[in-house]
Parts: C-alpha cells; sequence; structure tokens
C-alpha cells in the first residue's frame, strides 16, 4: 500500500508567479512563509571562511548543540542536555523523526484544523491518521486543552504549533499548561513545532519544554534566523529517545549541511540584526491589519506572532485556490491559499505571508485595495 498525499497547492499559486516575472512582470510574493531578508551578515562571512580554507565532510557540530542548549536556558531558563538534541536538515526532516520516534502505524494524532500542511500529510505518509480539530475564530484557530479532554478515544499524540501557521497565533502559558496536564492524564504524546519562537508581537510563546519534559521540539533555524536555504533545523527529546533520534537522523538523512553549522553557531549572536526583521514584520503586520479589514476580509484572529495573516474571503469565493490564481494574474501579488491548511472550509481562506520588506507591503496594498473593491461579492455567501 502507498500513501497517497495532497498536493502543496501554494507551489502552483507561486510557480505562476515564477512564470509571470519571467515575462517581465514585477510579482510580490506572499505566498510562502520565508523570509526575504538573507542569512545574517557575520554568519555569511563564517560561512565564506570554512569554504576557503577547507574540505567539508559528514559532521555533526557539537559547539552548535551546545549554543542551542544555552540559548534554551538563556532564553526559556529551561535546562538542556545537548546530548539531547539532534541537528537536522531543516525542520521537516524533524517532524518526520518526530512521528516516528513517538508513533507508527494506524496511531492517531491530534492536529489543529486551520494548520500547517505537511502535518496531515506527513501523518498519512506513514501510515498514521490525523485527527482534524475544527478551531476558528472563537478559539483563535488554536487548539485547546478541553478540545483534547472532549476527544474519545484519546489520541496517541497530538502536535501543537505555537506561534502557528497559518494563523501565526499563540498559545497562551496557562492554556499550554492546561494542554500539557491533559495529555500527561490521557497518556497523550506531545511534539511541539517551535519554529516560530522568536518571532512575537508582545505575546509570550513559551516553549513546552519547561512544562513536559517528555516532549519532543521541532526547531529550525529557517525563520527567526532567517536562514530558509541553509536547511538546518534541530529536535529536542526525552533522554531515552536521544539514541533512536540519532540513529534516524544517521540513517535516513546522514548529517545536516556542513557549511550551514558553521553559519548557525554565528548567527545566535546576531540578535541586533535578527530583531531588526522582526520590528518590520510587526511594522507589516500593522499596516495589514488596518487595511484587510476594509476590503471585507474577516476571521482575522491578529497574529501573536510568525508572520502571516489567515482571512476569510468567503464573500467573494468558494475557490481559494483559483482566487489566488487570479489575484496573482492580475495584480502580480501572491499570496497562499486557505485549502492547504484546511481541507475543510479552507476553500473560503487565504493566508498572506508578511515576511518581506515594508516597501513591498504598501506596494501590495496600493495594488490589492482597487482589486478587492472590484471583485463581484458572492450573492450566496
Amino acid at each position: 500500500m502507498v500513501a497517497v498525499l495532497d498536493p502543496f497547492h501554494a507551489i502552483a499559486v507561486s510557480a505562476r508567479a515564477h512564470a509571470l516575472a519571467a515575462q517581465g512582470r514585477a510579482i510580490i510574493h506572499m505566498e510562502f512563509g520565508q523570509p526575504s531578508t538573507g542569512a545574517p551578515a557575520p554568519a555569511i562571512a563564517a560561512a565564506h571562511r570554512v569554504l576557503d580554507n577547507g574540505a567539508m565532510g559528514y559532521w555533526e557540530s557539537p559547539a552548535l548543540k551546545e549554543r542551542i542548549a544555552r540559548h534554551y536556558l538563556e532564553t526559556a531558563g529551561v535546562t538542556v542536555d545537548p546530548a539531547c538534541i539532534t541537528l537536522t536538515c531543516g525542520a521537516s526532516p524533524a517532524l518526520v523523526m518526530a512521528l516516528s520516534l513517538r508513533f507508527g502505524p494506524g496511531d492517531r494524532v491530534a492536529i489543529a484544523r486551520p494548520g500547517y500542511v505537511a502535518y496531515r500529510n506527513n501523518l498519512r505518509a506513514l501510515f498514521m491518521e490525523p485527527v482534524e480539530l475544527p478551531c476558528g475564530p472563537a478559539e483563535r484557530y488554536q487548539l485547546s486543552a478541553a478540545a483534547l479532554a472532549a476527544l474519545h478515544p484519546a489520541p496517541a499524540g497530538v502536535i501543537l504549533a505555537s506561534p502557528a501557521n497559518p494563523t501565526g497565533t499563540v498559545i497562551p502559558p496557562d492554556e499550554l499548561a492546561a494542554i500539557v496536564e491533559v495529555c500527561r492524564a490521557r497518556g497523550i504524546h506531545l511534539i511541539a513545532d517551535e519554529i516560530y519562537h522568536g518571532i512575537t508581537f508582545g505575546a509570550e510563546a513559551r516553549t513546552v519544554l519547561g512544562m513536559d519534559p517528555q516532549a519532543i521540539v521541532v526547531n529550525s533555524f529557517s525563520k527567526y534566523f532567517s536562514m530558509p536555504g541553509w536547511r538546518l533545523g534541530w529536535l529536542v527529546v526525552p533522554p531515552e529517545l536521544a539514541e533512536q533520534a540519532r540513529a534516524r537522523m544517521g540513517n535516513l538523512f546522514l548529517t545536516p549541511p556542513v557549511l550551514a553549522q558553521h553559519a548557525a553557531l554565528v548567527a545566535f549572536d546576531c540578535a541586533d540584526e535578527l530583531e531588526s526583521h522582526v520590528a518590520t514584520y510587526a511594522r507589516n503586520r500593522e499596516l495589514l491589519l488596518a487595511e484587510l479589514p476594509r476590503w471585507g476580509l474577516g476571521g482575522i484572529a491578529p497574529p501573536d506572532g510568525a508572520f502571516y495573516i489567515y482571512a476569510d474571503i468567503g464573500h467573494l469565493t468558494d475557490d481559494s485556490l483559483a482566487f489566488c490564481l487570479k489575484m496573482v494574474e492580475e495584480t502580480g501579488v501572491a499570496s497562499a491559499p486557505g485549502v492547504d491548511f484546511d481541507p475543510v472550509e479552507g476553500h473560503r481562506f487565504i493566508r498572506f505571508s508578511f515576511a518581506v520588506s515594508t516597501a513591498l507591503i504598501e506596494e501590495a496594498i496600493e495594488r490589492l485595495r482597487p482589486w478587492f473593491a472590484a471583485q463581484p461579492r458572492r450573492s450566496h455567501a
């Protein structure tokens, strides 16, 4: 039996956007969740030094694992044993490893709907069963302790994302603690995707490691550290799973990119540059939150972190993919269709990524304001 996965529809939008760019069109890319900035300048300089001064082989940096552990102590007051950290080729392999460490074929794992498309598809690829819990604007699109407590039978596990994709919402610390208690009481294994930690706008994104020593945490250098193309992430596991985590990494992926490891070690010391990116995201967030409701876009839970706004366009369409393709064709602004994140209600939502310059956000608003005003309303929306 071979698993059948849903496509990532934003890739189709992006492909059309790049085709239009090749024709000379000025495209604003707001379809993918990746910073438009590059790696911090000192990290790039370090990579150049490594390239110029030696060959690189298969390697996992002990210094980088120790630096990640120190990061948890400095930012969250949580002690993590470097031996419990496995460096990975980005967060995507880390998620595959985390799922295979805790669950087997047929296991049921709860996820929020809407949620990142790869949660649902990776579970299916591993012959596990995604249990999608609908989370709307009233829940700020987040899982709750009450929803998990009411789920019968109890799932084998749950994937939490805080800040979340596609909405940017954060689970408050007290609610996160309540979720941990429900999981402990019901024997539910917890996997936390903390890839957007570091990018918040006033709300506190608490690591689950300070509440549940049995949790598995996925993180990456792609978002806050602005290094998506370097393909480097990490996995934190309980001590009893550390050996199997290393075995999975070695057998499935061998080692992460060596050049990226050298650069990432330096990136930890580039706080000023990295925080300037977060300040840009904060400005972009305010501009879009002020503008989108004027276009009739509703259902928005103001993002606490990450760099996304998820908006209801049900008054305009019931086909978010077709809508996004039309929008990029007619305005040059690319966005992600909600059907990627929610196969049930996502046909009436789109996601904007605001991880671009403020000048591009302002240009996107200028292009989209008259375009949205001209779109016909659905009489039966």
